[in-house]
C-alpha cells in the first residue's frame, strides 16, 4: 500500500503543498490561529535533507501521504528560509542526529505513515553511526513521538514574532 522511498529534488513540489496540509490541519486544536500562520516561518523544506540524502516520503499511487527523516547537521528544524540555519556536519560519536521534518498528510493520519518514516529515519542514522537522535516536536506531534520512544528534554517557545510551544525530544538508538 505505502510506497517509501528517498525523497529527490523533483519531489519538492508535492513536498511544499504536503507541509502546507499538514500544517494547517493538524495544527488546528494545539495551536492559534495566529501561532499557526507563524508556523510557515519557522517550518518548511530544507533541501539539505534531499541532497544528503537522508529524507524520505511516502506516496500511495501518485500522492505524497508522508515525508521525513533526519539530518547530520546541525541544524535542528526549519526550511531554507530559516534563520540560524548550520550546515556544519555533526559528529556521530559525541553529537546527536536530528530527526527533521516529519510530516503527514491530514487524510492519513493513524496509518502508520509517520511510523514508517521515524523507523527508517532511525534506522538510517544508526547506519551512519548515530547511536542518540533529538528532534524539536511541535504540540501536535510529541503524543507520537513520546509512544515512538522519545523523551521530552526540554519544553520552549520558538523566537518568532508569535511564540510557538516546541519540544526537544530525544531516544537512544
Amino acid at each position: 500500500m505505502f510506497r517509501l522511498r528517498l525523497a529527490n529534488m523533483s519531489d519538492t513540489f508535492d513536498i511544499k503543498e504536503l507541509m502546507r496540509l499538514s500544517i494547517s490541519e493538524l495544527q488546528k486544536g494545539y495551536l492559534t490561529d495566529e501561532q499557526i500562520k507563524a508556523s510557515f516561518s519557522i517550518m518548511g523544506i530544507d533541501t539539505q535533507l534531499i541532497i544528503d540524502e537522508t529524507y524520505f516520503c511516502v506516496k500511495i499511487k501518485d500522492t505524497m501521504v508522508g515525508c521525513g527523516g533526519w539530518s547530520m547537521r546541525s541544524t535542528l528544524y526549519g526550511g531554507n528560509h530559516s534563520k540560524n540555519r548550520d550546515k556544519k556536519r555533526l559528529n556521530p560519536k559525541s553529537d546527536r542526529g536530528r530527526i527533521r521534518a516529519m510530516y503527514t498528510h491530514p487524510n492519513y493520519v493513524r496509518q502508520g505513515v509517520g511510523s514508517i518514516i521515524l523507523k527508517k529515519a532511525e534506522e538510517s542514522a544508526k547506519n551512519f553511526g548515530f547511536n542518540q537522535l533529538e528532534m524539536a516536536a511541535t504540540l501536535s506531534g510529541r503524543e507520537f513521538y513520546e509512544k515512538c520512544g522519545y523523551k521530552v528534554e526540554r519544553s520552549w517557545n520558538d523566537d518568532s514574532a508569535v511564540p510557538i510551544p516546541m519540544f526537544t525530544m530525544v531516544k537512544s538508538i
